[in-house]
């Protein structure tokens, strides 16, 4: 009977690592395929992101200091759809690196990474926190990019 309870104890220990490490894995797919759809300026970027994600954009002057401003799912889509068009006929890119992903919660996941914009030497910190959603969607929940230009004049 001890060692039936263990190989079933072993089977779940075994089944529950694997189950993590895929959706670990889904949680990076999905970012991954953010990072293409917004580099291709792909309209189905908008779709990516929870109608209450957290938009926060901390903005690194040159003197180093930082202002930290905050917006909503509504307001950085609509700003996004309007910079698209500039950042299309600029051949505006981000490039990732460092890309850590941590669990944070069920289904939710933390994505760090340095963001590169494209034309510059300098990285910058960025996030994502996704989480996969009961129909098996994932959507962006909360983000946080430093940059050092602020597009978010009004924002909260």
């Amino acid at each position: 009977m001890k060692k039936i309870l263990l190989t079933l104890l072993s089977v779940l220990t075994l089944a529950t690592s694997v189950y993590a490490a895929s959706t670990k894995q889904e949680a990076l797919n999905f970012f991954n395929s953010y990072v293409t759809a917004a580099n291709t300026y792909d309209p189905a970027v908008t779709t990516m992101y929870s109608p209450s994600a957290r938009i926060i954009r901390v903005v690194v002057k040159p003197d180093g200091s930082t202002v930290t401003r905050v917006t909503d799912t509504k307001r950085y889509i609509s700003e996004m759809k309007k910079s698209q068009v500039i950042a299309k006929i600029r051949q505006y890119k981000n490039n990732y690196s460092n890309i850590k992903v941590e669990q944070t919660g069920t289904d939710t996941y933390k994505i760090s990474s340095l963001r590169q914009p494209s034309g510059e030497t300098y990285k910058l910190k960025a996030y994502s926190v996704v989480k996969k959603q009961p129909n098996g969607k994932w959507l962006i929940i909360e983000e946080m990019m430093q940059t050092k230009v602020q597009m978010l004049i009004n924002a909260k």
